[in-house]
């Protein structure tokens, strides 16, 4: 129900109250999906797409400046598939800096996304991806260097029902 609440900023102030740690200037649009908001930190600027899934059981922190397009997926947590009681194990992502995520990704658990990485569209993350790294496909792999220097706010002027 709050995800769908039209104004963003009363979702940011609900979230702060259970626990989220999320930078004012932080954009969250309608639609979301957050998992144990205690543990997930949204930096300042970061602009969170429609439909994002984050799942912060496991630990979450989103860095400064980072565009999440629609209906990206963040998991911390899996079942252990080798396991008789199919148990889950829990381990944090982090999202550096000016990171680019593209549309229907998905980042698995343990996964770190370096300063400045782009995930292309549908791309599944299982491992780490250096800084200004552009990875793509399932599972994803390195495909080209973005470069660095990048100075720019995802979260400028959004609409203000977003």
């Amino acid at each position: 129900m709050l995800a769908h609440f039209p104004c963003q900023w009363f979702r940011k102030f609900v979230l702060r109250l259970l626990g989220a740690q999320i930078d004012r200037s932080a954009v969250l649009y309608g639609g979301f999906e957050i998992r144990s908001p205690r543990k997930l930190t949204i930096g300042a600027n970061s602009s969170i797409g429609h439909k994002a899934t984050l799942d912060a059981r496991g630990g979450l922190t989103i860095g400064r400046n980072v565009n999440f397009s629609s209906e990206v997926m963040i998991w911390t947590a899996q079942h252990d598939y080798r396991s008789s009681t199919f148990e889950t194990n829990f381990k944090s992502v982090t999202i550096g800096d000016y990171v680019w995520l593209g549309p229907r990704c998905i980042i698995l658990p343990g996964v770190t996304v370096g300063e400045g990485a782009v995930v292309a569209a549908g791309a599944v993350v299982t491992k780490d991806v250096e800084p200004y790294a552009v990875v793509a496909g399932v599972p994803a792999k390195k495909i080209s260097d973005r470069p660095g220097n990048l100075n720019y706010n995802p979260a400028a002027d959004p609409a203000p029902f977003v």
